[in-house]
């Protein structure tokens, strides 16, 4: 952490004086939150951005079991002032350092009805957003109490489009906020006239997930929380966050926004957490494993991942996750799992584990020691139950005990983050996305690119040689874009694929039909990261297009994509250092192509004088890596 500059003002106002509004400003001036009570002694908030409202007057506020609300009836007792000018360098992640620059206010609230509770909201106010949270005090006959359900508002100037997914893995669609009657996935992006919103939560970590629907009032969302959280008090809730910017692009780059308002590492030793690319093993055999062993290290690879089977059924509770006990229906077998591990560490490559939730909940405590005395590097956590407060307090526990054991996570099906990387960064990745298992269109990625993604992370699972990549998901050159527009840690590229060597054991699986050919453009693979130093959007439109460039060392990648439409863009190429040469690999679609991919590449020598021009057909995409001279 650096440039640390704080700032606290605490302010004391007694009841002769008692101010009836305050109001925070980001620090560029620009966003501006206004909290007041209003004559029924009501709390409410107000955004503004350059000066035109675009969050009208919204409370924040829970109702309690008795049905008892906190948030109405309260006058403002005391409040302080804290200005935070300061920055920190991730363990990984899409910039080398992440500027963390807010004004907050905290407003020490009392009922004024018979029962006097206090409780504190915080405002905070960044110049990419603005997040509030409130802490529950504890009161002399008061040490805890069930929130019956969430009553916050977020109220809009009109019926605005926005983009919603029912669940984490579900599609997107373009429909009105008064027409969202069920609960709606977080991030939640509004289009509201010439600026974008995105309505979300951070911090999540032992209360209960919030989603969000339509108001009484069209023009609002209000808070839905998965069940009736108990609190022990005190007890501070995660935080409601509107990130604001005026195009998608912003948000995107923006995206350390969830991660600002979670803590610090809490992991002393970060050494052992290595970011990298994957192959899973869909064979569960020695000799697949060992094939695959060899594939990732000659193609730049660095872990390879045993999913469902090895340990036998994954929806059996009986099946014991301390034994490798090849599921019969998924493969024959043979499996020698620690001569896999033992080879692959010989070779550089790393061993990932699949676990269904079932024995995670049974055995974690003694599967996770047991993992790193096999010298497993990983563990994916399967189906894991998510939203109610009991299940999110479990998985991050989890993750935390995963990390006593130097053990990374990558967590799959409907869990998304919230900003808890940060603390503990052996969280790599999460699904929480529709991603290629799915089979998404390229129109329906460009969508997930502005809105999941905003979260955090994606494991995205690309699937590079199966059908389904040039029947419905825009191609190969469309899978090398997305593997560097889609971030992932943990980047998975080869889902259903099995190495040349390796076992005829299909398992089951769709689309792992045939070897893996070893085509010129995996070279792209080869040469990626998965983490970054830099990250820069260069246009995008949700559903239509983006284009995206992020710098590794000296070198820069470039991921482009098109939805439904063709797409041309110029671009002065800005971003590369200033005087230094590069040689620029262009990898694009050509139907003309001898290669079973159809993936064309071109080499070009290019400078930060040198402009990009290109014209990416419907439902395709380009790649560039930029490589210094």
């Amino acid at each position: 952490m650096k440039n640390l500059v704080v700032a606290l003002l605490p302010l004391l106002l007694f009841a002769c004086g008692n101010p009836k509004s305050v109001s925070v400003l980001s620090p560029d001036g620009k966003i501006k939150v206004d909290f007041w009570i209003d004559e029924t002694s009501d709390n409410h908030y107000s955004v503004s951005y350059e000066g035109e409202t675009i969050v009208l007057p919204s409370f924040i506020g829970y109702q309690l079991e008795d049905e008892s609300k906190i948030g109405d009836n309260v006058e403002i007792v005391s409040f302080s002032e804290m200005e935070v000018n300061q920055s920190w360098k991730p363990v990984y992640g899409e910039l080398a350092e992440v500027p963390d620059t807010y004004n907050q206010t905290t407003i020490r609230l009392k009922e004024t009805t018979e029962q006097s509770r206090e409780f504190e909201i915080a405002l905070r106010v960044y110049n990419e957003g603005v997040a509030f949270n409130t802490t529950f005090l504890s009161g002399e006959n008061e040490e805890q109490f069930t929130i019956q359900k969430e009553l916050t508002e977020f109220t809009f100037n009109e019926d605005y489009d926005c983009w919603v997914s029912d669940r984490a893995q579900s599609e997107y669609r373009n429909v009105p906020i008064g027409s969202i009657k069920e609960p709606a996935e977080r991030p939640l992006v509004v289009e509201a006239g010439n600026k974008y919103l995105a309505v979300g939560e951070a911090k999540l970590i032992d209360f209960s997930r919030m989603k969000l629907q339509s108001g009484e009032n069209n023009n609002s969302l209000i808070a839905a929380l998965e069940d009736s959280p108990e609190v022990e008090l005190p007890y501070t809730t995660p935080w409601r966050t509107i990130m604001i910017g005026s195009t998608p692009g912003e948000l995107l780059e923006n995206n350390y926004f969830l991660q600002n308002l979670n803590d610090p590492c809490a992991i002393e030793d970060v050494s052992w957490i290595k970011p990298g690319k994957v192959i899973r093993e869909v064979t569960l055999t020695t000799r697949g494993g060992i094939a695959c062993v060899d594939f990732a290290a000659a193609n730049g690879l660095q872990y390879i991942e045993f999913d469902a089977g090895w340990y036998g059924n994954e929806y059996e509770e009986t099946s014991d996750a301390t034994t490798i006990t090849v599921d019969p229906k998924r493969s024959p077998g043979p499996l020698d799992l620690q001569k896999v591990i033992d080879y692959g560490k010989s070779k550089g490559i790393g061993v990932i584990l699949y676990v269904n939730r079932r024995a995670l909940e049974k055995q974690i405590d003694e599967i996770l020691p047991l993992y790193k005395s096999w010298g497993i590097k990983g563990v994916k956590y399967g189906f894991v139950q998510v939203g109610s407060q009991e299940w999110t307090a479990w998985l991050h526990e989890a993750v935390k005990k995963a990390a006593d054991n130097q053990l990374m996570v990558d967590i799959h099906d409907e869990y998304r983050p919230t900003g808890f990387s940060r603390t503990y960064p052996n969280l790599m990745t999460q699904e929480g996305i529709r991603g290629d298992e799915e089979s998404p269109t390229n129109e329906h990625t460009l969508i997930t690119l502005f809105t999941r993604m905003l979260a955090g992370a994606g494991d995205n699972t690309i699937c590079y040689f199966a059908p389904r990549v040039t029947e419905t998901m825009g191609g190969h050159v469309s899978q090398l874009a997305k593997a560097v527009m889609m971030y992932s840690p943990w980047q998975f590229l080869f889902w259903y694929d099995r190495p040349p060597n390796s076992s005829d054991v299909i398992g089951g699986v769709p689309g792992a039909k045939d070897y893996i050919e070893v085509t010129p453009e995996l070279e792209f693979f080869k040469q990626m990261p998965t983490v970054w130093d830099d990250t820069k959007v260069l246009e995008g439109k949700i559903s239509e297009y983006a284009t995206i460039a992020r710098k590794s060392g000296d070198d820069w990648f470039l991921g482009s994509l098109t939805g439904e439409q063709a797409h041309s863009f110029s671009f002065d190429l800005t971003f590369l250092d200033d005087n230094t040469d590069y040689q620029a690999t262009i990898y694009t679609y050509d139907p003309n192509s001898k290669s079973k991919t159809k993936v064309n590449i071109e080499k070009r020598d290019v400078n930060v004088n040198s402009k990009l021009q290109s014209k990416i057909e419907a439902n395709s995409g380009l790649a560039i890596h930029f490589q210094k001279k």
